[in-house]
């Protein structure tokens, strides 16, 4: 079954002192099983989708998470926002503007 919405968490890692740093080193796994519990605990697996993916571009916001279909990116998302995402932006498609990224990062 097509999910409504498909969620993309950067996980992406780089070398120590890599001048554009990278989401792992800002917590990108954290927040990638943060979804992975908020999709369970919900039973919302015939609704949405959780993803894994490698650098969305703008590596020094993260961590980083991209909804899709509605092109959607977040930047600098901890683990303790992703009921806040699930709740207003997957559930009610209201993006959740304190964390999305600015015009120039995403557009």
């Amino acid at each position: 079954m097509k999910p409504k919405k498909h969620v993309f968490v950067c996980t992406q890692g780089r070398p120590p002192g890599h001048p554009r740093g990278c989401c792992m080193q800002s917590g990108g796994q954290a927040v990638m099983q943060a979804f992975l519990n908020e999709l369970g605990s919900r039973n919302a697996f015939d609704r949405f989708a959780v993803t894994a993916c490698g650098c969305l571009g703008p590596c020094d916001g993260g961590p980083h998470v991209l909804v899709y279909p509605d092109g959607v990116l977040y930047q600098h998302v901890q683990p303790g926002d992703a009921g806040e995402i699930f709740d207003q932006h997957l559930e009610f498609d209201e993006p959740l503007e304190r964390l999305r990224a600015p015009a120039g990062v995403w557009d």
